[in-house]
């Protein structure tokens, strides 16, 4: 059975936890594959994506990301749209204001979507991994030379998050990607 139908039937076999919707998180280092699953989940789970990264304000803001996060799913757990200001990672400032209309199920993927902070809105967390020099080939490739002088100092803030958060181990569900 695929990953993103596993991560499906979990989903949906647990009750909303976001008012009447559910919330799929997918988190895990950089290059291991939360775009590509989350896209391939919302294929068959018809679903909005919050790609993390969006909302991230700058190369040191991953500690920012859970309290956006918990501020953007307040009005959607009752009900009503959302918002957060998308960071404009090319002129590195802020970018324009995004709505998130409530769904019945969101999936949010990327680096601070499993947080602690988010656990009680959280009906499937997902932790994906791979290899470090497959992830980090993946990410330039993504990314190209951009990402390149940010790997190291990214993936040190990535490693202290996990360390705080002990995402692996609470995860309803791991998988490690190709």
């Amino acid at each position: 059975m695929s990953a993103p139908v596993q991560i499906r039937d979990h989903c949906l076999a647990a009750p909303p936890t976001l008012g009447s919707a559910r919330v799929v998180a997918i988190d895990g280092p950089s290059g291991s594959g939360k775009t590509t699953v989350a896209r391939q989940l919302a294929r068959i789970l018809p679903a909005t994506i919050v790609h993390a990264d969006e909302l991230c304000p700058g190369w040191d803001g991953l500690p920012d990301v859970p309290g956006i996060l918990a501020a953007l799913l307040e009005p959607l757990a009752a009900g009503r749209p959302g918002a957060f200001r998308e960071w404009d990672w090319l002129r590195e400032r802020p970018g324009a204001d995004r709505t998130v209309e409530p769904a019945p199920v969101l999936i949010i993927e990327g680096l601070g979507a499993g947080a602690s902070l988010l656990r009680g809105q959280t009906t499937t967390l997902v932790w994906l991994d791979a290899d470090p020099e497959r992830r980090r080939l993946r990410a330039f490739e993504r990314d190209g030379d951009y990402f390149r002088d940010q790997w190291a100092p990214w993936a040190s803030a990535e490693s202290a998050y996990f360390a705080t958060e002990g995402l692996p181990e609470r995860a309803d569900l791991s998988f490690r990607t190709g």
